[in-house]
Order: C-alpha cells, then sequence, then structure tokens
C-alpha cells in the first residue's frame, strides 16, 4: 500500500489596499489561520504593497469611504479616531500586528509586477518579505484551502 502525502491545510489572503482598514483583515486572518494550524500566505499587490514598506506601517492612515474622505483633513481626524478605538480595544499596533505575524510564521509575499511598476527594491521590504509573480503564487493558491480578498 502507497503512503499517501498528508497536505496541510492551507489559505492565503490578498491585500490590496494600504489603509489601516485594508492592512488588518490580511495580517488577522494570517495570524488565526497559523493558530488553527494551516500555513497562511499574504500576498500584497498594487497600493497593499505599501504594508510591507519599512517604516510605512506606523504612517498608516484611515480614509473614510464615500463623500466623507473628499473633505480636506477627514482622514487626519478619521485616522486619529481609529486608532483612538484600536487602542481602546486592546488591538495591537499594525507594525505589532506585523511582527507577530511573522513570529507565527505568516509568510508575506509582494506581486513581483507591482514591485517593478513602483520601482521598488527588496531593500525596500520589512525583513521576511518575498517578491513573488502572481503566476507563482497562483500556483500556491489554487491548492489552498481557504483564499480570500481582503
Amino acid at each position: 500500500m502507497a503512503q499517501e502525502k498528508v497536505r496541510k491545510d492551507s489559505a492565503a489572503f490578498i491585500t490590496s489596499k494600504d489603509t489601516l482598514d485594508g492592512a488588518y483583515p490580511g495580517l488577522v486572518l494570517g495570524i488565526n489561520a497559523r493558530r488553527l494550524g494551516m500555513d497562511a500566505t499574504v500576498f500584497y499587490t498594487f497600493m497593499g504593497l505599501n504594508v510591507l514598506r519599512k517604516g510605512w506601517a506606523e504612517k498608516a492612515k484611515f480614509q473614510p469611504p464615500g463623500f466623507m474622505g473628499a473633505i480636506p483633513g477627514m482622514s487626519a481626524i478619521a485616522t486619529w479616531m481609529m486608532k483612538g478605538k484600536i487602542e481602546k480595544a486592546r488591538i495591537p499596533t499594525l507594525p505589532d500586528l506585523q511582527e507577530m505575524a511573522k513570529l507565527e510564521g505568516v509568510k508575506f509575499i509582494a506581486c513581483k509586477m507591482t514591485v517593478d511598476m513602483m520601482g521598488f527594491t527588496q531593500k525596500d521590504f520589512i525583513d521576511g518579505v518575498v517578491i513573488q509573480a502572481a503566476e507563482d503564487f497562483l500556483k500556491h493558491a489554487k491548492d489552498c484551502k481557504l483564499v480570500l480578498y481582503t
């Protein structure tokens, strides 16, 4: 009787926004997937790529949706309010959450096409980021039990 290869459940998340509400979901879901014993990967593309840039997470903003976001100064007020709610709820800051995710074993993948388009190099990113073509991410994602666009 041939031994069957035992495959660990995997989850993949796609982050394409660099706002607070765009950056948190992929990290939170990735951490929780790891805690459930799954492999977890977060693929960052387009503006979401900023989340992986050195020193950027500390400056993440909250952009209110709709016409409220178009009012001058509203993003700064909304960011201040949102960061206050995050602190009051005792939710880790974005940089702390990134560190937690890395320690938990969440893999961070930067979209190669976006990296090239934006003129970034490996040295622009926090430690542990892998630059990978979308095709390679899809080869992984097609076998994942769970794939979410956050």
